[in-house]
């Protein structure tokens, strides 16, 4: 049994998914319909640009949706459909490709989303005032604990469980910077300040979590073809109304991706495929439970792969 999942920020790349629209022009019409939905010609910076361009926020988002869906179109050519999937679930932004995929959202929509939800984040905090870091060798439960005693009045909060033993926080920078200290007395192994421009999975983005509301109400959401494992849930969803709920609830959420796989992999999936750009789902993957298999696909000669491997 398989599941597909989608790569957040962090991902990108200057040149990703350029192969696949050159080999598939269904993969290249994906680009154009994102260019045309933002009205502007994204692929262009995706390809050609600046990376430190792209990394903004409010590009990264669109342009790692985009690469997930032109590999998914990609796929689809190769005879590879999304319901060869039992679930999809995406890293965060992510979440968005995974519904996209799985026909919930239009590509044209999504884009939008995106770009709004890029723009909402980054502007919810000023530059400077926010910051996230990774604690490594500390389970949930022991990040949480090192956040809880960092906040002092400020905000700190466990945002990303990515697997057994890397958490991320999130909150207030001086915050953030007293549970790497505090993190490395309760044993961490490293605790490091990420290269983010904002808190992203704290309170702190209650305003992006206002401005999101707002936009989703005015998207159709239908059901998705393929059940979502839900960021803030780990748990699938299907009705439209709730998938709506929770991409709110999960501008302020915590990402429960350990959780997330573990439940994927106690429904009987044994393989996981990685869609789109870089390969950090998939190591997270196999760090959360070794039995599953773990493959990422973003280049025409994994699409091939993939769909040989399915025809098997």
């Amino acid at each position: 049994m398989r599941a597909f999942v989608f790569p957040g920020q962090g991902a990108q790349t200057i040149g990703m998914g350029r192969a696949l629209a050159s080999a598939y022009p269904a993969a290249q019409a994906v680009f154009d319909e994102v260019d045309e939905a933002l009205g502007e010609k994204l692929s262009a910076l995706i390809w050609e640009g600046d990376i430190d361009t792209l990394t903004l926020t409010q590009n990264a988002q669109p342009a790692l949706m985009a690469t997930s869906l032109a590999t998914i179109r990609a796929l689809e050519v190769e005879g590879v459909d999304i319901t060869a999937a039992r679930f999809v679930a995406g890293h965060s932004l992510g979440e968005y490709a995974a519904l996209a995929a799985a026909r919930a959202l239009t590509i044209a929509d999504t884009a939008r989303l995106l770009r709004i939800r890029g723009r909402a984040m980054q502007d919810a905090v000023p530059v400077g005032v926010g910051a996230m870091a990774a604690l490594l060798g500390l389970d949930f439960d022991q990040a949480r604990a090192v956040a809880e005693d960092a906040a002092q009045g400020e905000i700190c909060e466990a945002a990303n469980d990515n697997d057994p033993g890397q958490v991320v926080v999130s909150g207030h920078k001086a915050a953030v910077e007293r549970a790497l200290d505090i993190a490395k007395a309760k044993g961490a192994k490293r605790a490091i300040l990420l290269p983010v421009s904002a808190p992203f999975h704290c309170s702190l983005m209650a305003p992006a979590a206002d401005v999101m509301a707002k936009a989703l109400d005015s998207v159709a959401i239908n059901p998705p073809v393929v059940g979502l494992v839900a960021n803030v849930l780990a748990d699938v969803v299907t009705d439209p109304a709730e998938i709506r709920r929770l991409l709110v609830a999960q501008v302020t959420g915590s990402v429960r991706w350990r959780e997330s796989v573990a439940f994927m992999a106690a429904q009987g999936v044994t393989d996981i495929y990685e869609i789109g750009a870089g390969k950090a789902l998939s190591g997270m993957v196999k760090r959360i439970n070794r039995d599953l298999t773990a493959s990422a696909v973003g280049t025409p000669e994994d699409v091939v792969a993939m769909a040989a491997s399915l025809q098997e």
